[in-house]
């Protein structure tokens, strides 16, 4: 919404094609015909040096009628400038990415949730049972022998299908994250690719954010206690769960954290801005942390 109104106000604002252009024409001039489609583009890519009475010269050079029906054209022409903005941004191959991840944690947390409740009920009907309670498909292939069990059964059957669709949903974020963000994906992991781009808003905004930003992306919580004087600084985010950082012992997690935000950020950049596979950024992160896991190893 805050993007389509963007876009309106812009097409309020905005009515000529730039100074660069060499024209001091009216939007509805530069519109190569006068479709909506022409009109919409006219009032997206153009831009005025010097504001102009614009409603004013349409009438009189005999473009409109009058200037009720110069701002009814330009209202038309904005909303549609808007909605086909908006269309690119929805359907745009990050934010399938991006609403893909977060039907797969959708999928686990609800998986799970369903699994730990199945559990607490299975011990409550069979408190002393030698059978693992925590062994869901166990459950889903026995036979009930109560109305209780019949509907543990029933759950733990669906507890596995949702298992099933987060495998899924895991293998297409696998394939598309290769396909949208191939740096990014072999530097951080698909899934943990996409969290960034979900977290980040999208590829573009990855690409234009800094490293410390990238550093903390998941720790927000965290990171406003800090600013508040209520917690020390959050070290790392969402990229915790990278092997870069799981391997390095805990005084060199910060320096590690940094150095793979610093590099995430070249990945996301280069997948942006040129989409080519480049193994020299992938390099130069194994050779940081080598670096950092050699200073480890002389501190000991």
């Amino acid at each position: 919404m805050g993007e389509f109104r963007s876009h309106l106000v812009s097409g309020l604002s905005v009515v000529s094609m730039s100074e660069e252009n060499g024209s001091d024409r009216s939007w509805i001039a530069q519109a190569h015909d006068h479709s909506i489609d022409a009109e919409a583009t006219a009032i997206q890519e153009g831009s005025a040096a010097n504001p102009r009475d614009w409603p004013r010269d349409a009438v009189v050079s005999g473009q409109m009628d009058s200037e009720a029906e110069y701002y009814a054209r330009l209202q038309e022409a904005a909303l549609h400038a808007a909605q086909s903005a908006v269309t690119a941004a929805s359907t745009a191959n990050d934010n399938q990415l991006i609403h893909a991840i977060r039907m797969y944690d959708d999928l686990e947390r609800t998986a799970n949730e369903l699994a730990e409740r199945v559990t607490e009920w299975r011990l409550a009907v069979e408190p002393f049972s030698d059978t693992d309670a925590r062994d869901i498909e166990a459950l889903a292939s026995s036979t009930p022998e109560s109305p209780a069990e019949t509907r543990l059964i029933a759950v733990a059957k669906q507890v596995i299908k949702l298992r099933e669709e987060r495998n899924k949903e895991s293998s297409f974020i696998e394939t598309h994250a290769s396909a949208v963000c191939p740096n990014l994906a072999e530097m951080a992991g698909p899934l943990l690719a996409a969290r960034l781009l979900s977290h980040a808003g999208g590829l573009e905004p990855l690409a234009k954010t800094t490293a410390g930003t990238v550093q903390v992306l998941g720790a927000e919580d965290a990171l406003f206690a800090h600013l508040n004087g209520q917690a020390s600084s959050p070290k790392h985010g969402i990229i915790y769960i990278h092997p870069a950082i799981q391997q390095a012992v805990e005084s060199e997690r910060g320096s590690a954290a940094r150095a793979l935000a610093g590099k995430l950020v070249i990945a996301a950049r280069v997948d942006h801005y040129s989409g080519e596979f480049t193994p020299s950024i992938h390099s130069d992160l194994e050779t940081r942390m080598e670096t950092i896991h050699s200073r480890e190893a002389a501190e000991e």
